[in-house]
């Protein structure tokens, strides 16, 4: 930026140039700021947002948003995004709940432990198609941590006579979230065994019984234990493949999932 001999229009330079930045982001995203966090689970944050932006919202049970979570600059805050879950959505009151894993020490963790109430938020969404099949007959819910948070949305909408099953695999008792229907399910304990490939939660599968009609499976979590489930489910369980949902939010190795 070039520098004049006159401190106040150097100033008045600056404020504009910020406030470009900041209506160019405007464009494409949209604006909230944090009202309340809570560590509800060993490893989960849960970000309460909220804005009059927030009642222009659609939001579909399981679907996430593409937060930025960089620093000041422009560049690395479009840079930075991170994906995550709504855990609750309140379209009439203009709020919804995102769910962080505090798991070391890269952007969204730093991002989940410093978020502070009335800090601006910006995001895009909500988008995603993994997303409930309020019609199915059944539905059979089989992840981890990071599945469990689209899980609870799901849950949440899905009425009281319609059955439900699943298995959601934690390392510990103290990183189950508080889901919905909870007693229903199957929640199988990894310990330090690796989340990736998890025979534990497969094993805890083939423990399942599973209605004698399918409905609708959602598989999400470790992209290798994905693959493994549906393979077990189609080809022991007679599942057909298109009731299958899948949803591979990480793998071993990948970047962004930090």
């Amino acid at each position: 930026m070039a520098h004049t001999d006159n401190p106040a229009q150097d100033t008045a330079t600056v404020r504009q140039s910020r406030g470009l930045g900041d209506r160019l982001l405007d464009r494409f995203f949209t604006t909230g700021r944090v009202l309340e966090t809570e560590r509800i689970a060993a490893r989960m944050i849960r970000i309460r947002i909220g804005g009059p932006a927030l009642r222009t919202l659609n939001c579909l049970p399981g679907q996430h948003l593409r937060v930025v979570v960089g620093g000041d600059g422009l560049l690395s805050r479009v840079g930075d995004l991170r994906t995550y879950t709504v855990w609750h959505f309140d379209q009439e009151n203009g709020e919804l709940h995102l769910c962080v894993l505090d798991h070391g020490d890269g952007p969204g963790s730093r991002w989940g432990r410093t978020a502070e109430v009335g800090m601006q938020v910006r995001f895009r969404g909500p988008e995603g198609s993994f997303t409930l099949r309020p019609d199915a007959p059944n539905h059979l819910f089989i992840g981890e941590e990071t599945a469990s948070v689209a899980f609870g949305a799901m849950l949440r909408a899905v009425p009281d006579e319609v059955p439900v099953s699943g298995a959601i695999e934690t390392a510990t008792p103290a990183d189950r979230l508080p889901l919905p229907r909870a007693a229903e399910l199957s929640h199988p304990l990894r310990g330090t065994a690796p989340a990736a490939r998890s025979e534990i939660l497969l094993d805890a599968v083939r423990n399942l019984r599973l209605s004698a009609t399918p409905g609708v499976a959602y598989v999400a979590g470790e992209a290798r234990t994905i693959q493994m489930i549906t393979k077990h489910l189609v080809q022991e369980r007679n599942w057909p493949r298109r009731a299958i949902i899948t949803k591979p939010f990480w793998t071993p190795g990948r970047r962004g999932m930090d």
